[in-house]
């Protein structure tokens, strides 16, 4: 297959690339490279510069042929989608109908979402499947819920076949260690613990010690890059094979708290990562965790990299 990674120099991006490389895919990258890393781009793929905002470069990217796109190009950032929700309705609604038109335009047939379970807000049970209410408690999971409407209907109106893929909480590098580039300004707790471990933050804010669970921190389903990149290609092929449409969850389908995180990450770096505890966050739930038991049976899909060992090794080694 011929791919177009919309957002493919950014970190689930550029793993996403070379798990399509591996799979011996024809490999395409467009960006703006305001928050992707050139250097992150693996060797062999096309790179387009432009943004999804811009009619005339998305569309003469579009316009090369390709036989599916993957869209990794939205902000991410739920804190900031709630303070400037202007920024991600433009680029995360308006500029995903752009690709999406752009796709039916160009003959794209087949069009692969990174979606987020953050679709779901508050949990009403657990573990969360696809049936799960869909209810989301900040701006940016309503864009995503926004966009998979969208190519509903475009399923309907122009055959366009998507896959929604719901992921939990992406972690982690490339086991091979071809990835070198480090995430900028990450919001995510891993790679801030990380950050705190070499110095560049001063401590670790933990959100609340008095949760419902094993250790009273947080509880999150984290799953590990290389194999969420895996599922991306495994989507493409099924779309590619079967011309149906199809929305999953990716999640490790276990959880691991804060405070285990801290703990695994201060044994494998040595470092002692300052911590100190703090309030709860509102709209925090004590624990999420995914089931990916459709993924399995669909996609034949399974983590095998996501346990908390490689996790942690593999950004510390970064």
């Amino acid at each position: 297959m011929r791919v177009l990674l919309v957002g493919g120099a950014g970190y689930i991006g550029s793993h996403t690339a070379l798990a399509f490389l591996d799979g011996n895919h024809h490999v395409g990258v467009f960006d703006n490279f305001s928050t992707g890393d050139r250097g992150n781009i693996p060797e062999g793929c096309r790179v387009h510069e432009g943004d999804i905002m811009d009619g005339a470069s998305l569309r003469e990217a579009l316009s090369q042929g390709w036989d599916a796109v993957v869209h990794l190009a939205a902000f991410k950032a739920a804190g900031e989608s709630m303070e400037r929700p202007e920024k991600y309705s433009r680029n995360n609604i308006t500029g995903s109908l752009n690709l999406i038109t752009g796709c039916t335009e160009c003959g794209i047939t087949s069009f692969i979402l990174s979606s987020s379970a953050a679709v779901y807000g508050e949990p009403r049970y657990l573990p969360i499947d696809e049936t799960h209410p869909t209810n989301p408690e900040n701006y940016y999971g309503y864009t995503k819920l926004s966009i998979e409407g969208h190519l509903a209907w475009y399923d309907r109106l122009k055959e366009l076949k998507f896959a929604s893929l719901r992921y939990f909480n992406a972690a982690g590098y490339d086991i091979r260690g071809r990835m070198r580039g480090i995430e900028r300004d990450p919001a995510n707790l891993i790679p801030v613990v990380m950050e705190t471990a070499v110095g560049s933050r001063e401590k670790l804010l933990i959100f609340g010690d008095d949760y419902d669970t094993k250790d009273g921190t947080g509880v999150r389903d984290y799953i590990h890059v290389t194999d969420l990149a895996d599922a991306h290609v495994r989507a493409a092929e099924y779309l590619h094979e079967h011309r149906s449409s199809l929305t999953v969850n990716l999640g490790s389908e276990s959880g691991l708290s804060v405070q285990e995180i801290l703990d695994k990450a201060r044994e494998i770096s040595g470092r002692p990562i300052p911590s100190v505890i703090t309030g709860r966050r509102k709209g925090d739930p004590a624990k999420l965790v995914a089931s990916s038991a459709y993924a399995r049976e669909l996609l034949g899909w399974k983590p095998e990299f996501s346990d908390l060992e490689t996790i942690i090794s593999s950004t510390w080694e970064v």
